[in-house]
């Protein structure tokens, strides 16, 4: 079982690159073929298979020889291995279908803003409609409602009285649809994670003279890694840091 989630995870991610790739160029994901995106030769099934065409092509183009990113590489088995600790940590049913889904708009959501700085509103209502259908069917609507509101409000009113400067509107958005998704307390988490990354990160990249401090950060991957660790292991921080008081 645990051989055909991580397959079907690589398939999946093959998927989510072109649907990251295809909705920043405007074009339909659904239809049309794959294609290299310096020469726009067709790729045949033999140049798809996730990362075996990658390491077996050595992260070039059959065709015109280009460098093929490393991001396809990387979804592919990023995908395959949370889809895999997904399955290891809520077993065979359906949250962890309803975890599979979250966990592909959280890897289209990272790579989307660390590569275009910014977050389609498609992927952010996504996950906040498939998290609402999932707190109508498993939770207490009105709690977990009001701690996404509280979320977003925290970010909104960041984003306000830094007028844009500290946080875009896309993360505002973004803590709304983290607040349905961990809930309360995790969510104090899962934010307090992503602000810590931001912070650790940020100030690692101005040390090696990578930015500026008035350099623009996406700030998304870092609440999204928060708040993955939080999916997986939140209640257990929780009770660590209770144990300390």
């Amino acid at each position: 079982m645990i051989i055909f989630i991580f397959v079907l995870g690589l398939i999946v991610g093959s998927f989510l690159n072109c649907v990251i790739l295809r909705t920043y160029k405007e074009e339909s994901f659904v239809f049309g073929n794959s294609y290299c995106p310096k020469c726009k030769h067709n790729l045949g099934f033999w140049d798809l298979f996730p990362v075996i065409s990658y390491l077996l092509l050595r992260g070039k183009c059959r065709y015109c020889g280009s460098k093929i990113s490393i991001q396809y590489f990387l979804v592919e088995l990023s995908t395959a291995i949370l889809f895999s600790f997904v399955y290891l940590k809520f077993g065979l049913n359906l949250e962890m279908i309803y975890l599979w889904a979250i966990m592909a708009i959280f890897i289209i959501i990272f790579v989307y803003d660390l590569k275009y700085y910014i977050i389609p509103d498609s992927f952010i209502f996504s996950g906040i409609i498939l998290s609402l259908i999932w707190v109508f069917l498993t939770g207490d609507i009105l709690l977990i409602l009001a701690t996404a509101l509280g979320s977003s409000l925290f970010f909104f009113l960041i984003w306000f009285f830094s007028k844009g400067l500290a946080m875009g509107f896309g993360d505002v958005k973004l803590a709304f649809f983290l607040g349905l998704l961990l809930q309360w307390p995790n969510v104090i988490v899962g934010l307090f994670l992503g602000f810590l990354f931001g912070a650790i990160i940020g100030t690692v990249l101005i040390l090696v003279q990578r930015k500026k401090l008035k350099s623009e950060i996406p700030f998304a991957p870092f609440l999204l890694s928060g708040a993955l660790v939080t999916i997986f292991w939140g209640d257990k921080i929780i009770q660590w840091y209770l144990s300390l008081i």
